[in-house]
């Protein structure tokens, strides 16, 4: 019987003045009733007056048919909960592997994770593991003192008297307009030859150092040169730490003139591009060279600095903020008559990647004008240095100010703020070329014990934007002993493609004197460093005992992660720590913020929390129990925290010694190990096992087949008490094979699936072991073979019940192909097992649910039927209620599980969006469920995400960064003879022999940045279930057409049963929910800052000392070109006969040694 068509007219279809024939007959308010999806919230009278009039819908005569009443359509959700926990009794078999595990007692034990001893182990390995590193360290750092000490200055020394390997040499050769390939090969550089070495991942040779040197400094150089002789004593002293530790990685002495040697030597892993690598911009050496710092920029934005000048100032700020670390604060200013910052930050912030970013684009915005007021600059600094009502370094104190030149000393200035004391350091550099006196400049620097530094022209940047360093390191290298304290750093990527690695630094001092009774040097020699691998780290932390969910996590003194499951970075930048706070690992919350704080602090701690966490997929939220514990790394700046479910308490170890007859017998040979081979797979179901290392010698495989076949073959050699293998891992694997196996004996061999439209059924165990049966299944069987990392597997641990898993479905995807019913829906859920007063959970069962017979069965069990074969019969003289299975033109029935997902639908066309976030399938119901806190909403940002790059903005053909002078520029005689011209020529200069590497993107000077992927934020948004529980019914009120509906939770399932009136009315659609991942700028920066978060700097602090010789401050002068010089220099350009000098080094003349 055809149901009226309802219209977007009225309120309601059909004549409003009929009434109801029987009391109650309409849909009753449930309890908790919400605001509706759009509009304020109104007076209750008038959010009931529709349902009181539900009543009037039923018009004998002009429909047959109502909107089903709650009691009903409660009726439907207990049908729908009583058939699936029916299907899952049968063919899940949860109480039959109880009993099973019961009746194989004898075959394991049960152990016990105790979260105190555990994590104060590991933390003791750890410590262990870097103590070995730190002696190796300090055999370095003396070493190279004494061997710096007695070495003889050579003026005269040549290329030709150093022989070394040069580790750029063999790219240098591969590159045509390298100049080695016209020169040929060095006869200085060596040849070497290499082995491939797995802990490298690379080739190495033993026997030799490697030598690198940055591409903007001059291999000839004296400096240089006296560098590469002396260091070259340091190869008998790695090769001897080697010896007496096999595990060391690279041992590496970063110089301060930039010179770079490291143990064994590899080739240097050159970029496609121009190679950016400066051993002094490297996040370990600026540790391990000076204190923290807080550091003002102060930047001249009158009207003399313009053009090329503020690029070149604009360029330098950026450098200079490279050189800064996350135990450095800073802020940048400009100033002209007033002071103002650059950015949104008012006061100094922290030197992370993300505040930084910020500064740099605000730098590119400055604009030159007004006169010059270094007073104003100047106030503004040290105002901003006297500021303790903010978190900062508290340690080194300075001031960088970049300008063009100016008369005023602003000796008040500094009398007022700085003097006698002179707390605060003042660094000054004279930027461009130009014909002011300098000397007010160079005064201020001497001063303020700083330094004055010129920067002409841009490949001065980042030479002098870095050397302010060596005066930082002064008073470390006067306190002597005291000083060489070993500090470990931040997780960062190894250049040399070991991965992530942390890094033990130790200065190097200078120990030598100018003469008999002269004071000491107070020079840095440079920073020694030692590589340890994260994964090395990792092999210390039990993993297969803690469970699924269970995991170790260390953090440091920035609250920053440098072990967690969820550390994870898509793309790394070498120039770049990976600073992942361990708020932003896990879901933030104030219970985590306190075992934060208590971790940075030192302290040992025990919490269970209710806590929310993300599922490996990242489509879904589900609410915990967690125990955390955490103790201290000592010797060291981390803390070490243990992470643990209720239900990994306990864990089973297999016990196979009553198996086990004969050890000289290969393991092929046990019980249960036939049940592995394929040739059993058609009687016992299929077989994935997890690619675990449970051999050393077993090869790895993505292709679980080829895993599987690999595993097989060297069983058949390994005896089980092998010392080669992880006997925990390949018992435990064993026992489950076994224990998986009796379950198809006694459950899944002897009934027939396809009663009940299933698909496929599956174990999956902590053991490794995933069984789908039958066999044929596994052809689309999609989920992890490892169950620690399948999320269907991790979900069900940690809830109760079933818990149903769509397939997934992307928005941007086509939708799913219905094709020989290969489409299927997960149900799963956990075994508990309980022996004694130990409850664990050791394993999962399930079932795959054919989608399209069981979306025709979901519309029979929600409906009126009263027999199986036969719809209720409905009369025109008889009322009755809508259900989802004859009226599904009109009535929509849907389930949608916790994360809201599109489950299952009475709508035959919405079948291939099953898997899809419900609000791109029906955007106007979506939302009322979320505003009637059926789900809640949790949005988070992924700071290790990867991007595409975008496409270039600048879209003309000029040289990025180029200054173009005007017509009235070239109109002037005085522009030719000034220092913009003379600038302009050195930069075309520049660009011809670097490329204009200074301009380059870091991304694109490792890369090309048409392929190469940039890190990015990620927005996230996940959805779960919310307050409500109980029944509900609802309606959403939009004007003057309305739309019923009706929800529910499932018990013991992760679903929510809707009932709703198909929408009829455009008006009706209302915005759109989004769930997917959207790309972001991130949290409000400027917001961020005002509220820290709590972190603590290095425990010491280098930044005075009394006899500190502040004399060497800076000199230089600037020398205008003549004009017949600055021609001549033009005309070859033009003829391109370009010079090619090679640049000296720059480096201070006390460098001499």
């Amino acid at each position: 019987m055809a149901v009226p068509a309802r219209t977007c007219g009225a309120s309601r279809p059909g004549p409003a003045q009929t009434a109801c024939p029987w009391p109650g007959c309409g849909p009753q308010p449930g309890p908790g009733a919400r605001r509706p999806a759009s509009g304020p919230p109104r007076p209750l009278w008038l959010l009931l007056s529709p349902l009181l009039l539900l009543p009037l819908l039923a018009a004998p005569g002009a429909s047959a048919y109502s909107f089903p009443q709650q009691h009903t359509m409660q009726h439907w959700a207990r049908r729908l909960e009583q058939e699936v926990d029916g299907v899952m009794r049968i063919f899940g078999g949860v109480q039959q592997l109880r009993e099973i595990y019961k009746d194989n007692r004898n075959l394991f034990e049960v152990q016990e994770n105790e979260p105190q001893k555990l994590v104060e182990k590991v933390a003791g390995d750890i410590e262990s593991l870097l103590d070995r590193k730190v002696q190796a360290l300090k055999r370095l750092a003396d070493a190279a003192e004494n061997f710096q000490k007695a070495h003889r200055w050579q003026d005269n020394i040549k290329e030709e008297d150093i022989v070394y390997y040069d580790a750029k040499a063999d790219a240098e050769l591969d590159d045509p307009e390298s100049e080695d390939v016209e020169r040929g090969f060095k006869a200085s550089t060596l040849r070497l030859d290499f082995i491939e070495d797995p802990n490298f991942k690379n080739k190495v040779n033993y026997s030799y150092t490697a030598v690198q040197i940055p591409t903007d400094i001059y291999k000839g150089s004296t400096v240089i040169l006296n560098e590469l002789n002396w260091t070259e004593a340091l190869e008998n002293v790695f090769m001897e730490n080697r010896r007496q530790d096999p595990t060391l990685l690279w041992q590496v002495f970063g110089s301060a003139t930039g010179v770079t040697r490291y143990y064994p030597a590899t080739p240097w892993r050159a970029p496609k591009k121009i190679d950016l690598y400066d051993v002094r911009r490297r996040p370990w050496y600026i540790q391990g060279a000076s204190s923290p710092k807080d550091m003002v920029i102060i930047v001249d934005v009158s009207g003399s600095v313009s053009g090329l000048t503020l690029k070149l100032m604009k360029t330098s700020v950026c450098e200079m903020l490279d050189t800064l670390s996350d135990d450095d604060y800073v802020n940048v200013a400009s100033f002209n008559e007033k002071a103002q910052p650059v950015s949104c930050f008012t006061h100094l912030v922290q030197a992370n990647v993300r505040n930084k970013k910020v500064f740099k684009e605000a730098v590119q915005g400055m604009v030159a004008k007004g006169t010059t007021g270094y007073k104003a600059g100047f106030e503004y600094a040290f105002d901003q240095l006297q500021n303790s009502n903010i978190t900062r370094a508290n340690c080194n104190k300075m001031i960088m100010m970049f300008t063009d030149g100016g008369e005023d000393r602003v000796q008040d200035v500094f009398e007022k703020y700085n003097w006698p004391n002179r707390t605060v350091r003042v660094f000054t550099f004279s930027v461009g070329q130009h014909n002011y006196d300098v000397t007010p400049l160079q005064w201020m620097a001497c001063a303020n014990k700083g330094y004055y530094f010129e920067i002409p022209s841009i490949g001065a940047i980042r030479i002098n934007t870095q050397e302010y360093l060596d005066v930082l390191g002064r008073p470390m290298v006067l306190a002597g002993k005291e000083a060489k304290q070993v500090q470990w750093t931040n997780v960062y990527e190894d250049a040399l493609g070991l991965g992530l690695v942390v890094t033990g630094t130790l200065p190097v001092f200078n120990l030598t004197q100018d003469g008999p009774g002269e004071k000491k040097n107070q020079l840095i020699l440079g920073v020694m460093g030692i590589d340890v691998a994260l994964n090395d780290i990792k092999r210390l932390t039990p993993n297969y005992t803690l469970g699924a969910n269970g995991y170790v996590f260390a953090i440091d003194l920035n609250g920053y992660v440098l072990l967690h499951p969820n550390l994870k970075p898509q793309t790394t930048n070498f120039r770049e720590p990976v600073t992942l706070d361990f708020l932003d690992a896990e879901l933030e919350d104030e219970n985590k913020e306190e075992i934060r704080r208590s971790m940075i602090d030192g302290n040992k701690g025990h919490k269970q929390i209710r806590t929310l966490v993300k599922s490996l997929d990242e489509r879904y939220i589900d609410e915990v129990t967690r125990n955390y514990t955490w103790v201290p790394i000592r010797s060291t700046n981390y803390s070490l925290g243990l992470v643990l479910p209720p239900y990994s308490t306990f864990y089973l170890q297999a016990n196979l010694s009553d198996q086990i007859l004969q050890v000289k017998l290969p393991i092929s040979k046990l019980k249960d190990f036939e049940f592995l081979l394929p040739s059993s797979f058609e009687s016992e179901g299929h077989v994935f096992i997890a690619p675990r290392e449970y051999c050393k010698d077993l090869n790895a495989s993505d292709n679980n087949t080829e895993f599987l076949k690999n595993f097989i073959e060297l069983m058949e050699k390994v005896t089980p008490d092998s010392k080669q293998c992880n006997n925990f891992l390949l018992h435990n694997l064993i026992l489950d094979t076994g224990i998986t196996q009796q379950l198809v004996e006694r459950v899944w061999r002897d009934q027939d699936l396809n009663t009940y439209s299933l698909l496929a059924v599956f174990a999956a165990t902590d053991g490794g072991i995933t069984r789908v049966f039958p066999n044929k299944a596994a052809e689309d069987w999609t989920e992890n073979p490892e169950p620690f990392n399948a999320s269907f597997y991790r979900r069900s641990l940690d809830n109760h019940g079933y818990v149903f898993k769509p397939p997934h479905q992307d928005a941007l995807l086509r939708p799913l192909e219905l094709e020989n019913d290969t489409v299927g829906i997960l149900v799963s859920t956990a075994v508990e097992l309980s022996l004694g007063r130990r409850t664990l959970r050791p394993a999962v069962v399930g079932v795959k649910l054919d989608l399209e017979a069981w979306a025709e069965k979901f519309k029979v069990l929600a409906s009126n039927r009263t027999h199986q074969d036969q719809p209720q019969q409905c009369g025109p003289n008889s009322h009755c209620e809508m259900d989802c299975e004859v009226n599904n033109e009109d009535l929509l029935c849907v389930l949608i599980d916790d994360g809201g997902f599109l489950v299952l639908s009475n709508q035959n066309h919405q079948w291939d969006q099953v898997g899809r976030f419900f609000s791109e399938v029906d955007a106007n119901l979506m939302l009322a469920l979320y505003n009637n806190s059926f789900y809640t909403r949790k949005e988070s940002y992924d700071y290790q995400a990867a991007c595409a790059p975008q496409p270039p903005g600048n879209l003309g053909a000029a040289p990025r960064g180029v200054f173009v002078p005007t017509v009235a520029d070239f109109l002037n005689l005085a522009w030719w003879t000034s220092a913009a011209a003379w600038s302009l020529f050195q930069q075309l200069l520049y660009g011809l022999i670097y490329h204009s590497w200074f301009q380059a993107d870091p991304a694109e000077a490792e890369g090309s940045p048409e392929t190469r992927e940039s890190s990015c934020v990620m927005k996230q948004t996940q959805y779960y279930f919310g307050s409500v529980n109980a029944s509900y019914n609802a309606i959403i009120d939009c004007g003057n057409c309305s739309r019923l509906f009706h929800a529910q939770r499932l018990t013991n399932t992760n679903l929510l049963f809707v009932v709703a009136e198909k929408p009829l009315c455009s008006q009706c659609e209302a915005g759109r929910l989004l769930q997917k991942e959207t790309h972001s700028d991130g949290p409000e920066q400027c917001e961020l800052v005002q509220r820290p978060r709590y972190r603590r700097g290095p425990h010491i602090c280098f930044d005075y000392n009394a006899t500190e010789d502040t004399s060497d401050c800076g000199r230089g002068a600037s020398f205008p070109p003549s004009l017949g010089v600055l021609v001549s220099l033009q005309l070859l350009l033009l003829l391109g006969l370009p010079p090619r000098p090679q640049p000296e080094v720059l480096v201070h003349a006390s460098r001499r040694l």
